[in-house]
């Protein structure tokens, strides 16, 4: 969320409000910097305090922050509907923004009119969602706030949505090359002029380009520079993503019979870091390891694949692996920033979601946009073998289609650092809202 308030006399002041979590807290912090540091305005970075993780700490409370950029931490309260409310009496311009794609936030914006249209549940219609303008949602793809109409979940989520309309403007983490369909269709389809829509603001891709490395990390990026061109497959399911014990394991055995280079960031399986704590299991958070994620590893697979393969413990410098040259497919959960971080640095992706709108991510970056390829999984499977592992990784690097995925992605590499440039799109819809708030 977004504030622009004036000030006599002064730099025109914005306040920036995050929801917790680093999925949220990245791209509205690089937001803010672009604010201040393109754009001449000062910035209040508005910080909801949590139980902060190390990175979260080192990012917001880097002692090389730009001036004219504050960050205030607050307590833990619910600020969404207060700020709307305030700042309407005060007549201060609320935007909105959304770190998830603009294909979501199309979803997000019809729920209303799906909720008021479709009796019973989503989850048993007997054919994909109907977006106006946009690609269909699959039914399986349905984010799990929404498969329960009754539920508590999808109430307030439905409350939240419902309000958007409310906002000045909505600003989206994304770019017209990359989601020309759903932008499209936000701005120009009836449906959703009608609702209002408020005006969308493209401003993406706003990414972590900087990130401080640890020991490990540096050694972690010598062991990239001895790979070839586009050859390592990197495995990162994100800060809270995990694995079942069997999973681990055949995900294992596949990469192992794959024979491809790989750097993987290996956790606490999934079923044993629930006995440990409680968010694992709704996929949020941030994991947690007790130095025994290596002993789920099948026995010997360290020793087999330490000529070809990088096993690290809980986290490594993701922007800095994706953009080295060796790196050439990213097994990721699909999260919004892990997606640009990737399409970014130029490296295709293998979707591996797990939760909220992961699974619509990755069929909307592998159908739409042509980056992204995903094991196949028969109904009801649970967990996928080794087998389809082992050919998932040898057509990420080897196969025709993983370097379709790896052209295409080099294009839209390209293509971010053009709409991020002055002149480029995103930064003249950002230029034009900070021109906006400089008159206000």
């Amino acid at each position: 969320m977004v504030l622009a308030e004036s000030e006599i006399a002064t730099t025109p002041h914005v306040a920036v409000v995050s929801s917790p979590g680093m999925g949220h807290i990245i791209p509205l912090f690089e937001f803010a910097r672009c604010l201040v540091t393109l754009h001449g305005l000062h910035v209040s970075f508005l910080n909801i305090t949590t139980e902060a993780s190390t990175a979260q700490m080192q990012l917001l409370h880097s002692p090389n922050l730009p001036s004219g950029l504050d960050v205030v931490d607050l307590p833990l309260v619910d600020l969404s509907t207060l700020a709307f409310d305030v700042c309407k009496e005060l007549s201060i311009p609320v935007y909105s923004f959304c770190t998830t794609s603009a294909a979501f936030l199309a979803f997000s914006l019809y729920i209303p009119t799906m909720d008021r249209e479709i009796e019973g549940e989503y989850v048993d219609l007997p054919e994909p969602v109907r977006l106006p303008g946009c690609s269909r949602v699959r039914i399986e793809d349905l984010l799990d706030q929404v498969r329960d109409r009754k539920n508590d979940e999808y109430k307030w989520y439905k409350y939240h949505v419902s309000r958007l309309p409310k906002a000045a403007g909505i600003l989206v983490n994304t770019w017209e090359d990359l989601e020309p369909i759903a932008l499209g269709a936000i701005r120009e389809n009836p449906v959703y002029t009608e609702i209002p829509t408020p005006q969308i603001y493209p401003v993406g891709p706003l990414i972590k380009d900087i990130e401080p490395l640890t020991a490990s990390d540096v050694d972690c990026l010598a062991w990239l520079d001895k790979q070839p061109t586009d050859s390592v497959i990197f495995i990162a399911l994100g800060s809270g993503g995990t694995l079942s014990t069997q999973q681990l394991t055949e995900f294992a055995w596949g990469l192992e019979l794959s024979g491809q280079r790989f750097i993987w960031v290996v956790r606490l399986p999934s079923d044993i870091a629930c006995d440990m704590a409680s968010f694992f299991c709704a996929g949020d958070g941030e994991a947690i390891n007790d130095g025994r994620e290596m002993e789920y590893l099948p026995e010997g697979f360290l020793e087999r694949t330490k000529e070809v393969g990088l096993v690290v413990s809980s986290w490594a410098p993701q922007v800095a692996v994706l953009s080295h040259p060796s790196t050439g497919a990213f097994v990721s959960h699909c999260g919004w920033n892990s997606s640009l971080e990737s399409v970014r640095c130029g490296v295709p992706m293998i979707g591996w979601p797990l939760y909220a709108e992961q699974r619509m991510n990755a069929t909307m970056l592998m159908e739409d946009v042509g980056v992204l390829t995903k094991p196949v999984v028969e109904p009801g499977q649970k967990t996928i073998g080794r087998l389809e592992i082992e050919r998932l990784m040898r057509t990420a690097i080897e196969g025709e289609e993983g370097k379709a995925c790896r052209r295409k992605a080099k294009e839209l590499k390209e293509s971010a650092g053009k709409t991020l440039s002055i002149g480029g799109a995103s930064y003249e819809s950002l230029s034009h809202l900070a021109k906006q708030w400089k008159a206000y």
